[in-house]
């Protein structure tokens, strides 16, 4: 999974955001800033492979939230993190 797919999943598994709102986000507690292109085009794929959705518009804004598949892939990747975390933990970098 990219980068800018996991971050917008781990955006909205607070709750609905419009793509603006998961842009400002990801900057807010990842420090990484996706442009207009890399952050639609992560929507995108996510709801292609329905572990995002899209709501109904609200004032020209298009909201998304995790479905339970979406979830599920959410929980396995941060799993996978915490493995790598717990290996690399004894790891001194010099």
């Amino acid at each position: 999974m990219s980068d800018a797919r996991f971050l917008v999943l781990v955006s909205l598994s607070d709750g609905p955001r419009h793509g603006y709102s998961i842009q400002h986000d990801i900057e807010a507690f990842a420090g990484a800033r996706l442009g207009a292109g890399t952050l639609y085009g992560a929507i995108n794929t996510l709801e292609r492979d329905q572990l995002i959705e899209a709501l109904p518009t609200t004032q020209r804004r298009r909201p998304y939230r995790l479905t339970s598949a979406g979830r599920h892939h959410l929980r396995q990747q941060l799993q996978t993190l915490d493995r790598i975390r717990a290996r690399t933990a004894a790891v001194k970098l010099a």
